[in-house]
């Protein structure tokens, strides 16, 4: 299928990007009232030197405010057989009970980390950049975590799968 214009809708967009396979994360950081986050499949590097890092977050996302506050997050990349928590961020299950049920530690910042996650970056926010639809987050990474992981959770074609 072809595309163009006004024929490009969200749901099309979506089909697009979810054609490309992805490791699912998840970007978290402690609010005053609680730790937040919310399912970050746009995760990506930018820089080794510093060690730079970025993920948007849509204007309406409810971690967001708290992040612009806290300016620190982290983001853990899922584990296999994460897909019921991945989907929990994703936003089945609301606030604070997206962290229930699972093992979380802190780096430097005071972000969640995912205990059993197959990496973690805990970061300070270092730039944001506005557009109509979301917000761009740049972190500096002053934090890692690279256990011997057996793999990753991959969002792909709106679903999850084990590599």
């Amino acid at each position: 299928m072809e595309w163009t214009g006004e024929q490009i809708t969200s749901g099309r967009f979506w089909q697009a990007v979810g054609a490309r396979p992805v490791g699912a994360t998840i970007v978290t950081t402690q609010a005053a009232d609680g730790p937040a986050g919310f399912l970050g499949l746009s995760f990506a590097h930018v820089s080794a030197e510093p060690p730079t890092v970025l993920v948007s977050a849509g204007h309406r996302t409810g971690a967001l405010p708290a992040i612009l506050t806290s300016k620190a997050f982290a983001i853990s990349l899922l584990p296999p057989d994460m897909e019921e928590l991945a989907r929990a961020f994703g936003g089945s299950v609301g606030g604070e009970n997206r962290f229930g049920g699972q093992s979380w530690d802190h780096l430097v910042t005071g972000a969640p980390v995912l205990s059993s996650a197959a990496a973690a970056f805990d970061c300070r926010l270092q730039a944001t950049l506005e557009d109509e639809g979301a917000v761009v987050i740049l972190g500096r990474v002053v934090g890692l975590r690279v256990p011997d992981a057996a793999g990753v959770t991959i969002a792909y074609r709106g679903g999850y799968r084990n590599l």
